[in-house]
C-alpha cells in the first residue's frame, strides 16, 4: 500500500509552484543579493520542490564549507555517464568566483526557478528592460530543452562571499552589500586554475572533469571605461582554441550570441579591454591564458565564455542581462547540439595524434573585426581631490560608432610533441596536479636507463613582486641535449597519445606562460645545494687543471676578458668547480624529461 502512495506524493512535490521560493533579489526590488547561507538554503528548497533540480555536495573550500553543484535536467538525471550516453549537451555555469560580482548568483536562481515553473505550464509575460520581472522575451516560457543539462556552481568563492561589506567595490552600482574578491587565503581564484593553491581550485578541477562540459560560462562584472552597453562578453580566443573549434567559435557561436542578445534588446559587445584610455579607437581581445577559467577550459576543448556586465549599470539591469545571455547560450547550444558534439569529439581525437603544438602567440594588428560601440563622450576636468585634470564621461553626450576589435593572434612558437614525458616521483606536487586532471600515466616497474631529451636552464628572469603567492619565472633560455638517464622504479611515464596532450604541453614545457615551471613548482633545481671549502678545494682544483687542458684554457681566456673575474680568487675557483665533475648535475637541470622516439 505504501508503495502505491509514493508516486502521487512525488508528483505533487514536483508540481509545487517554485514561486513559493522567492529570491532576495526580487524581494528587495533588485537591490540586494543573498548571503552565502541564504543562497545554499534557497537551492536546498528548490531541490526539495522540483525533481528537475538536484543539489550535490562536492569538494571542500578554503573557507571550510563544501562546494555545491546544482544539476538541472528535465528528467532529473544527475548521473553524468548517463547524460553523455543520452546525447545531451552539458552547460557548466560558475558563479561568484569574485563574490563582489554576484550577478550570476542571482540570475541563475531566477532562471532555474523559471525553468521549474515552465514545467507546470506557466507562461510569463514578456518584460521590458526597465521591469524587474525576469523571463523569456518571447512570452513562451523558459523551459529547458531536453537535450541540455545545466550544471551550476551557485557560489564558488565561499570565503569571499562570507566576507561581505557595503564598502567593497565602492564604484560598482549595487547590490547594496557585496562580497570580497579574495578567498579565505586572500587568493584571486580566477588566477588559480593551473597552480591550484586553493581547495576551491582542486574541487573545481574534479567537477570539471566529472562534467567534461561542452560549454563553460563564468559570470563576472567588469570595470574600466563607461559606456552604454549593459553586457560585454569575453570568449575563448579563437586562434588559441584553434582548428575547427576556433573557426566555429569565431564565425558561428560568438556572432550568434550577439544576434540572439539583440533580439532580447541587448547590444552585446566584446569585453571592453581598455584601461586608462577611452575605448572609441578600439581594443585588443583579452588574452585568457590557462591560469584563467576560460583559458583552462580551452585546454580541454570546451567552448568557454566570461560574461562581464558593466559595473556602473543598476544591479537589476545587470542580473537581467546575465539571465538573458544564459538563455542565449542554452538556445544556441541546443540548436547546434550535434555540431558541437562533433567538433569536440574530432578535436579530442586530433589532439591525440598531433605532432606539434603552438605554445605562444602574438597579437596580429593587421587583422581585426568591426563592432558597433555605444559609448559616452570623454573629456577632462579638474579633479576635486588633486586639482589636476581627470578623466570623466559625459552621459549627456552618447555616441555610436564602428570600432576595430583586434581579435587575431599569430602563433609565435611551436614545440614538437614528445612520445612521452618522464617525471621522477619526488616531484609529487606536480604529479598530484596531473592526477587531479585525470592525466593518463603509469609508474615504471623497475629501475631503467632511457635516452631522453634534457633541458638545462641557461638563463631566466624572476618577477620582483609576488603574483598570487608566487614569483613568476619567465624569459627562459634553454640548452638541450640527448642523454641516457637512469630512472627509478616508481617514476612516472606520461604518454602523449591522450586527450590531455594540450594540457600536458602547456604545463610541462618550460617556455609556456602558465607552465608549472613558470609558477615555481620546480624552483628547487635553481638553487645550488653542494659547495666547497676554498682552502681545501684549492689543491683539488689545481690537480684537476693539470689534466684538463681545455678547462685551463677557458679559465685563462675568462681572466683576459673579464677584469673583475681576474681579480677574484673565489670566482675563479668557483668557475673550476662548476666546470668539473664535482659539480652537482641536477643544478639547473629541468626534472621533466622528454622521450622523443
Amino acid at each position: 500500500m505504501r508503495k502505491h502512495l509514493l508516486l502521487p506524493v512525488l508528483l505533487f512535490s514536483q508540481l509545487l509552484p517554485a514561486q513559493q521560493i522567492p529570491t532576495l533579489f526580487e524581494q528587495s526590488g533588485g537591490k540586494q543579493s543573498p548571503t552565502y547561507f541564504e543562497i545554499i538554503d534557497w537551492w536546498k528548497k528548490m531541490d526539495e520542490k522540483s525533481g528537475k533540480v538536484k543539489m550535490l555536495t562536492m569538494g571542500m573550500s578554503d573557507a571550510g564549507y563544501p562546494l555545491h553543484l546544482i544539476v538541472v535536467s528535465n528528467n532529473g538525471d544527475y548521473n553524468f555517464d548517463n547524460i553523455r550516453k543520452n546525447n545531451k549537451r552539458i552547460i557548466f555555469i560558475n558563479n561568484g568566483i569574485h563574490p563582489g560580482e554576484p550577478d550570476g548568483i542571482d540570475a541563475s536562481m531566477l532562471m532555474v526557478r523559471d525553468i521549474v515553473e515552465s514545467s507546470i505550464n506557466r507562461k510569463p509575460s514578456p518584460p521590458g528592460r526597465g521591469e524587474l520581472k525576469v523571463s523569456s522575451n518571447k512570452g513562451n516560457g523558459v523551459g529547458l530543452p531536453d537535450n541540455i543539462v545545466l550544471a551550476i556552481i551557485p557560489v564558488y568563492n565561499i570565503g569571499g562571499c562570507l566576507n561581505r561589506s557595503v564598502n567593497y567595490r565602492i564604484d560598482q552600482n549595487g547590490p547594496v552589500e557585496k562580497g570580497f574578491r579574495g578567498n579565505s587565503q586572500n587568493l584571486d581564484l580566477n588566477r588559480d586554475f593551473i597552480k591550484c593553491d586553493s581547495k576551491e581550485a582542486r574541487a573545481f578541477t574534479e567537477i570539471f572533469h566529472l562534467l567534461d562540459p561542452d560549454v563553460f560560462i563564468d559570470n563576472h562584472v567588469s570595470n574600466g571605461a563607461d559606456y552604454q552597453h549593459v553586457m560585454t562578453l569575453l570568449t575563448s580566443q579563437h586562434n588559441k582554441l584553434g582548428g575547427p573549434m576556433g573557426e566555429f567559435m569565431n564565425k558561428q557561436f560568438e556572432p550568434a550570441l550577439f544576434s540572439l542578445m539583440k533580439e532580447k534588446n541587448y547590444d552585446l559587445v566584446p569585453y571592453v579591454n581598455a584601461f586608462g584610455e577611452t575605448p572609441e579607437t578600439g581594443w585588443s581581445e583579452y588574452w585568457d591564458s590557462p591560469r584563467y577559467s576560460s583559458g583552462y577550459a580551452t585546454l580541454w576543448h570546451t567552448f568557454a565564455f566570461v560574461p562581464e556586465t558593466h559595473m556602473l549599470k543598476p544591479y537589476d539591469q545587470r542580473v537581467k542581462a546575465t539571465y538573458a545571455l544564459m538563455q542565449c547560450f542554452i538556445d544556441f547550444t541546443s540548436r547546434n547540439s550535434e555540431q558541437i558534439k562533433k567538433l569536440r569529439n574530432e578535436t579530442k581525437q586530433a589532439v591525440k595524434s598531433a605532432t606539434a603544438f603552438p605554445v605562444s602567440w602574438v597579437l596580429d594588428r593587421s587583422q581585426s573585426a568591426t563592432v558597433t560601440y555605444k559609448g559616452y563622450t570623454a573629456g577632462k576636468k579638474p579633479s576635486e581631490v588633486s586639482g589636476l585634470p581627470r578623466l570623466f564621461y559625459d552621459r549627456s553626450k552618447p555616441f555610436e560608432k564602428q570600432v576595430p576589435i583586434y581579435n587575431y593572434y599569430k602563433t609565435e612558437k611551436v614545440v614538437q610533441k614528445p612520445v612521452a614525458y618522464i617525471i621522477p616521483q619526488g616531484w609529487w606536487k606536480v604529479i598530484d596536479l596531473l592526477k587531479l586532471n585525470k592525466v593518463d600515466m603509469r609508474q615504471l616497474k623497475k629501475d631503467t636507463v632511457i635516452e631522453v631529451k634534457v633541458y638545462r636552464i641557461d638563463d631566466y628572469k624572476t618577477a620582483a613582486r609576488q603574483n598570487e603567492m608566487h614569483h613568476r619565472n619567465n624569459e627562459v633560455k634553454l640548452l638541450e641535449s640527448i642523454q641516457k638517464m637512469k630512472f627509478s622504479k616508481g617514476d612516472y611515464y606520461i604518454p602523449l597519445n591522450q586527450v590531455a596532450n594540450r594540457f600536458l604541453i602547456e604545463t610541462l614545457e618550460l617556455q609556456t606562460e602558465d607552465s608549472y615551471f613558470s609558477w615555481n613548482f620546480f624552483d628547487a633545481v635553481l638553487g645550488q645545494k653542494e659547495g666547497f671549502s676554498a682552502y681545501s678545494f684549492e689543491d683539488i682544483a689545481a690537480e684537476y687543471l693539470k689534466t684538463n687542458a681545455d678547462l685551463k684554457n677557458k679559465l685563462e681566456q675568462r681572466r683576459v676578458s673579464d677584469t673583475a673575474f681576474a681579480k677574484s680568487a673565489t670566482a675563479q675557483l668557483n668557475f673550476v668547480f662548476q666546470n668539473s665533475p664535482y659539480f652537482e648535475p641536477v643544478n639547473l637541470r629541468y626534472p621533466v624529461y622528454s622521450l622523443m622516439k
